[in-house]
């Protein structure tokens, strides 16, 4: 069964209160933001974790991508804050 693959990390994990879920395989040329945009539509959790994408990083099938990118055939979307060395 095609499907999509969505990873959640640090607090977008903690807002939604699970890791991960698989969704149906969205239209070719959805878009992550457009995606990230119905999944906080969903309200609760989704809301305030998805509500505002800017605050957001994607990495489609373990590459990191700008929020615009379309999610084509890829098979996992992983979302986090953003990431800061030291």
């Amino acid at each position: 069964m095609a499907g999509l693959d969505i990873l959640y990390f640090a607090w977008v994990r903690d807002g939604i209160g699970r890791d991960g879920e698989r969704i149906d395989t969205p239209a070719r040329d959805t878009s992550i933001a457009a995606l990230i945009e119905s999944l906080a539509a969903r309200g609760g959790g989704y809301a305030q974790a998805l509500g505002q994408p800017t605050r957001l990083r994607a990495a489609l099938d373990q590459r990191f991508v700008p929020l615009d990118t379309v999610i084509g055939d890829a098979r996992e979307l992983a979302l986090f804050p953003p990431v800061t060395g030291g």
